[in-house]
């Protein structure tokens, strides 16, 4: 074994089998983080992060300004403002297909193709792209992961584009947004049309639970253009306490690139809920949030209940909400009290039991497609994004193999994989826009393909 370099920690890390590079101080012979090698330090283990350590004599002070800290809730947290109406209720006991009887399975079938041969929605195949990027897209210097993000972030702006979304004089709120790479596109989209006007009229806010490394919103603090970006679940965010929305109350347009399962349920409640009303019944019919009456959904459709006092006390904090482009991933990492269809599942005569099946069931929508990896960490159902991940479905175990076959077992993920899209497009429209769901790049470039748009109708554009 080779002896440190001069001057440098005498601790030898064994995950990556070479000594650690700190310099240490004057007479020492390892650095402040492997103190506790040495008898006569006085070095601990952080109570918040074991990760370090630190002199015990300044514990006191070192918990004050640690990292690991708890930290003071900023005014747009409301806890589960979001998370649906059934957050209380007793989580589900998690059944795999596998443990399932034959003829349970072929029950859950039966009823998955009497629920989906009545849908009145579809996947229409609309692969867009903007100029904006096609400069990048032809640089040989990107891999082939980037061209594939690159393709989609492409194909997201032109839908922004075609339904008329694209513009200044808005905030443009992306959820799940990672290294924010979709709001970099769309400001240099806007940019050269009108400098002025997007700089002085362009917000930009990224929300984003994760600390992000990376991230190109930092390259935009000189062109004007707001941007900024929140560390705080979707789950708990309320835009109307968001000084940025408040300041000017921009109309709003809703943003995403693979927000995984709930992620996206979580994403629609808080961009189209009321701010402060939150009904107990589930599932809860509410406004429009939308600060002009004539944005207000058609009386006549049956679907909306208008209750004239609901989150009156905030007043109109925001502008209107002109649509969304949200693309969808991992539909088996949905929970049904994050939900927003649960009324259309109901309206079909199925149920949380039914749900959680079906959302185990749309990975087989792409999991014969590719090798099987079989030792995957558990993850978290609400996975907000990240640009460098490709948020794809794990594989169910292979014992349910022999019941249906390949090909089979595909069209049943995807079935089960629109109806769970078809509850948000219903959920959409009792908010007062039509929804559209659009296979927006081929399936070569993701399995993950679907994106979700919507807009008020034309008599009811704010």
């Amino acid at each position: 074994m080779a002896a440190p370099a001069s001057g440098s920690c005498g601790f030898f890390v064994e995950k990556k089998k070479r000594f650690c590079k700190m310099i240490v101080g004057r007479g020492r012979r390892f650095c402040g983080e492997h103190a506790t090698m040495e008898r006569s330090s006085s070095r601990i283990v952080c109570p918040l992060d074991p990760k370090h350590t630190v002199s015990e004599d300044k514990l006191e002070k070192h918990l004050k300004k640690c990292n690991s800290r708890e930290k003071d809730k900023p005014v747009y947290y409301v806890e589960n403002i979001n998370a649906g109406s059934a957050d209380g209720d007793e989580p589900l006991p998690q059944v795999s297909l596998c443990e399932r009887s034959r003829a349970e399975l072929q029950s859950l079938l039966d009823k998955l193709r009497t629920a989906t041969g009545d849908l009145h929605c579809d996947v229409d195949d609309r692969v867009l792209s903007h100029p904006v990027v096609e400069e990048e897209l032809n640089n040989p210097q990107n891999g082939g992961s980037a061209h594939k993000h690159l393709k989609q972030q492409s194909s997201i702006v032109g839908h922004l584009e075609k339904l008329g979304l694209l513009g200044g004089g808005r905030c443009f709120v992306e959820f799940g947004a990672g290294r924010g790479k979709l709001s970099h596109w769309i400001h240099e989209a806007l940019k050269d049309r009108d400098p002025l006007k997007t700089s002085e009229d362009l917000q930009l806010l990224l929300v984003e639970r994760c600390s992000t490394r990376f991230k190109v919103d930092g390259k935009h603090q000189d062109t004007g253009a707001q941007f900024e970006r929140l560390q705080v679940d979707i789950q708990h965010l309320d835009l109307s306490k968001v000084p940025l929305i408040r300041k000017k109350k921009l109309p709003l347009v809703g943003i995403g690139k693979h927000l995984c399962g709930a992620a996206t349920d979580l994403a629609l409640r808080c961009l189209l809920d009321t701010p402060g009303h939150r009904a107990e019944t589930a599932p809860p019919p509410k406004r429009l949030k939308t600060s002009e009456p004539a944005a207000e959904p058609d009386p006549d459709s049956g679907s909306v209940s208008n209750d004239p006092g609901a989150g009156s006390d905030h007043g109109p904090v925001s502008g209107p909400v002109l649509g969304l482009a949200v693309a969808l991933c991992c539909h088996h990492r949905c929970e049904w009290h994050h939900y927003v269809g649960q009324r259309f599942f109901l309206q079909l005569g199925l149920g949380p039991t039914e749900f959680s099946a079906f959302c185990r069931m749309s990975s087989w929508a792409t999991c014969g497609l590719r090798p099987t990896r079989q030792d995957r960490p558990p993850q978290d159902v609400t996975n907000q994004g990240g640009d460098d991940e490709e948020h794809e479905v794990a594989e169910e175990p292979d014992a349910v193999d022999g019941f249906l076959s390949p090909d089979e077992r595909q069209t049943v993920g995807r079935l089960c994989k629109l109806l769970i899209d078809s509850g948000r497009v219903h959920f959409l429209s009792t908010r007062g826009f039509r929804g559209r769901l659009s296979r927006y790049v081929d399936a070569s470039v993701t399995l993950e393909n679907v994106l979700l748009t919507a807009t008020p109708p034309p008599d009811c554009s704010p």
